[in-house]
């Protein structure tokens, strides 16, 4: 495979333009942005940088096709064959996929090919399998009236995705609202645009109609908010930080109430109990849950607590995995964690090292950046010790490769801690006793608790936060509820 991503690695990506009704088209203003890759901070190539007239373009395009029903009227087995169609070409494509979109974003191959295209296609393949088995309701009415609750799709789907991973979480919103029947407008972050660009043509090759789905890049204060604040946009779907997701409901009630579903990020506590079956499996999955690309990951496991009882070993456990872990390019096979997604966010990382310090948290490991000769972007993992509920470090979610650590005494003391947080997307509990286990999910206030893991959950289950980690649901058949409305036919026999 080394030989094919190194073939991959220095093809030239031309200047990209939006996807429109099927259509390469330029913004309105003519603007562009340039894209910088993290692997060695130099100019990849250009996107379009869209604006309100260009959102705007795109949104009429999908109201369009909605409205003329090539789709939103098709039969639920003729979409299920071209979705089909849909995740196998994504899936042929998989390795020239994940290869531009590390380009992009530096995630490392091994996890990119496996979490992005791969990923993306079996989203798209469930959800293609799915449509054609979500059944209406008949309403238990007395026998002069025929009560039918039929599911409709809602029209207009605005869909705003992040940089960590765009095709994987593009993959959970595009995929339910296409199967339903609606016409999407995807906003693709300006640090990580391609794949979707890329996606958006796969899609016209399986025989989606024109203006079914459509790519607007550009910068989120100008096209994300003109896709939000759109009047014929009638759910709005995203993923990104806190503060945009407040906007984003500001927005809605500015402009025609449109649905707005919002998974926010986390801070998530990896709690591990002095009974935890296999201290050295649990350290290595626990510096993965956290260190992976280069912790730019929503779920990540950013808040270790540690029992105690098994603090000073499992530590000694955690540092000896983390001191071998292979940080560099990203598109080589031999490193195990790839570049930070852009300087920015480099430097954010670096200022809340600073900051802990500052607060009195003790460094274990790291903190420094990598690789600064070759102009990417590369940090070393970092750890530390001695973080309470005070600090910023315990509080805020960073994004990048920090790790607090704490340790606790008992079960009550675990509980509190792990809640201590505004946020509530995940979660994992370590322990040998399947009592603790089962007490902990309940306790723990997170849409996700993993038990004796980190991660690893697929599309047959949910993904969504608590608290200010948003609300509306990612992935399992749940999420076709995004997409879909009810609507009631009483009928006098």
């Amino acid at each position: 495979m080394q030989s094919e991503i190194d073939a991959l690695r220095s093809v030239t990506v031309p200047p990209q333009q939006h996807l429109i009704a099927g259509e390469a088209v330029e913004s309105a203003a003519g603007a562009r942005l340039n894209v910088i890759s993290p692997i060695d901070g130099r100019l990849l190539t250009t996107i379009a940088d869209g604006e309100a007239a260009d959102i705007d373009r795109a949104v009429r395009a999908a109201r369009r096709v909605y409205d003329g029903g090539a789709w939103s009227r098709a039969a639920p087995g003729e979409r299920k064959k071209v979705l089909l169609r849909f995740a196998e070409l994504v899936e042929r494509h998989a390795t020239e996929l994940a290869v531009l979109g590390v380009r992009d974003n530096g995630t490392e191959i091994g996890m990119a090919y496996k979490a992005e295209p791969l990923s993306a296609a079996a989203t798209f393949r469930y959800y293609a399998e799915a449509i054609d088995k979500v059944y209406g309701e008949i309403a238990p009415t007395a026998r002069d009236v025929l009560g039918l609750i039929h599911r409709e799709p809602l029209g207009v789907v605005g869909v705003i995705v992040p940089w960590n991973f765009p095709l994987m979480i593009g993959a959970w919103k595009i995929a339910p609202a296409l199967a339903a029947g609606n016409s999407v407008v995807v906003k693709p972050p300006e640090t990580a645009s391609l794949t979707l660009l890329r996606l958006a043509i796969l899609a016209s090759e399986a025989g989606l109609p024109d203006g079914v789905l459509n790519v607007v890049t550009g910068r989120g204060a100008t096209a994300g908010e003109a896709l939000a604040l759109h009047m014929d946009v009638d759910v709005l779907a995203f993923t990104g930080s806190g503060p945009v997701g407040r906007r984003l409901l500001e927005y809605s009630a500015r402009s025609n109430l449109k649905r707005v579903y919002l998974e926010l990020g986390g801070k998530s506590p990896n709690v591990v109990f002095s009974d935890v079956p296999d201290v050295k499996q649990a350290a290595k999955v626990s510096a993965n849950g956290i260190f992976r690309n280069s912790g730019q990951v929503c779920v990540a496991g950013s808040r270790l607590l540690v029992q105690s009882g098994i603090y000073d070993r499992f530590m000694s456990e955690l540092l000896a995995v983390v001191g071998k872990l292979r940080i560099g390019d990203p598109l080589d096979l031999a490193f195990d964690i790839g570049a930070v997604n852009s300087d920015a966010q480099l430097r954010k990382n670096l200022d809340v090292v600073a900051r802990a310090e500052e607060e009195g948290a003790e460094r274990l490991h790291g903190g420094a950046r990598l690789h600064a000769e070759g102009g990417g972007y590369y940090m070393m993992p970092t750890i530390f010790a001695g973080v309470d509920p005070k600090m910023h470090l315990w509080r805020e979610e960073v994004f990048g490769p920090v790790l607090a650590v704490t340790r606790f005494d008992g079960e009550e003391e675990a509980v509190r801690l792990a809640n201590a947080s505004a946020y509530g997307l995940a979660a994992a509990v370590w322990t040998g006793s399947l009592q603790t286990a089962h007490r902990m999910v309940r306790a723990i206030n997170a849409g996700v608790v993993h038990v004796n893991t980190y991660g690893g959950t697929d599309v047959t289950v949910p993904l969504g936060g608590f608290k200010q980690s948003g609300f509306g649901r990612d992935k399992s058949l749940q999420a076709l509820d995004e997409y879909t409305d009810r609507k009631t036919a009483w009928i006098a026999l």
